[in-house]
C-alpha cells in the first residue's frame, strides 16, 4: 500500500471516528433509565392496566424527559426495591431520604418535590398519642417492608412496645378497625387514598413527624452523580417555568416530642 492509500484510510478512520463520537455520547445522554416503583398511593402505585402511576410519577416522567432520559419503570416491593438499588438493577427510586439500609449504597437528590407526613392511626376510644412514650405497653400495626427512616428497628429492639405486621395499607386498617393493634403507624398519603373507598368511623390521626420525598439513584448506576444532576438541574428549570412545584425547603420537620434519635 503506497503512502497516498495509507493517508486515505487515515482520513477515512478519522472521519468515521468524527461521526460514530457523537452517535455514542448521544446514546448515553438518552440511555432509558429503569426506575423502580412501589405501593404508595397517591403518590405511586400500579393502576388497573399494570402501568405505573401517581403524581410522583408523572412528576418523575416529566422531569426525565426535561433532563433528557427515556424511562421504564418496574414495579417492586419495597424491600425488592432497597435490594436492586444497591445492586444497580434499577437506576433510581421516586423515594424517601434517609432510609437508614441505603445509606452508601444511593445518591439522593438535592430537590425535594414533596413533604411526606407519618402519623399515628388509632380509633376514637384510645387514648391520644402526645409524646413518643404514649405507645409503651401498647400494640403497634406496621406495613411489612417498611423502615419508617429506621423507626422499626428502634420498635422491634424495645422492651415495652409491641409490634405487629399488615402486607399493605388496606390490611392495616383492617386490623385496627378488629382491634389487633392500639396504632397504626403509616403515611398520611397512603391512608387517606385507602379511606376514600373505606371508611372508619371515628379514626384519629396522631402526627409524628415529617419526612420528604427525593430521586434516589443507584451508586451502581454507570453515571450516578451526573444522573442525579441532570434530574436536579431540569427539576429547577421546570420550577422557574411554573410547570412544577417549587422545591421543598427541609429541616422545617415536625417531630413528636420524644421521638427516638435514629441516626439518621
Amino acid at each position: 500500500m503506497d503512502n497516498r492509500q495509507t493517508g486515505r484510510w487515515g482520513w477515512l478512520s478519522l472521519l468515521l471516528l468524527w461521526f460514530c463520537l457523537p452517535a455514542q455520547g448521544l446514546a448515553s445522554e438518552d440511555r432509558v433509565l429503569r426506575i423502580g416503583y412501589v405501593e404508595f398511593p397517591p403518590l405511586e402505585y400500579q393502576d388497573g392496566n399494570r402501568r405505573a402511576a401517581g403524581s410522583f410519577i408523572e412528576l418523575t416522567r416529566k422531569v426525565a424527559a426535561e433532563a433528557g432520559y427515556q424511562v421504564e419503570f418496574v414495579y417492586l416491593p419495597i424491600s425488592r426495591t432497597y435490594f436492586y438499588l444497591k445492586n444497580g438493577v434499577i437506576d433510581l427510586w421516586p423515594g424517601l431520604t434517609e432510609v437508614p439500609e441505603l445509606q452508601g449504597y444511593v445518591l439522593e437528590s438535592a430537590v425535594t418535590p414533596i413533604p411526606v407526613k407519618l402519623s399515628a392511626w388509632s380509633l376514637r376510644d384510645t387514648p391520644p398519642v402526645t409524646r413518643f412514650e404514649s405507645f409503651n405497653e401498647q400494640i403497634l400495626i406496621l406495613i411489612s417492608g417498611y423502615t419508617y427512616g429506621g423507626l422499626v428497628d428502634y420498635l422491634e429492639q424495645s422492651d415495652s412496645i409491641r409490634v405487629s405486621y399488615a402486607p399493605n395499607h388496606l390490611a392495616a386498617l383492617y386490623m385496627l378497625e378488629r382491634n389487633r393493634g392500639h396504632y397504626l403507624l403509616d403515611y398520611q398519603f397512603p391512608i387517606r387514598e385507602v379511606m376514600a373507598d373505606y371508611d372508619i368511623e371515628g379514626l384519629r390521626e396522631h402526627p409524628l413527624r415529617t419526612r420528604y420525598t427525593a430521586w434516589l439513584f443507584s451508586r451502581q448506576s454507570p453515571g450516578a452523580e451526573r444522573i442525579r444532576r441532570r434530574f436536579d438541574n431540569a427539576y429547577r428549570r421546570l420550577a422557574e417555568r411554573n410547570e412544577v412545584p417549587a422545591p421543598v425547603t427541609r429541616g422545617q420537620s415536625y417531630l413528636l416530642p420524644g421521638f427516638p434519635a435514629l441516626g439518621e
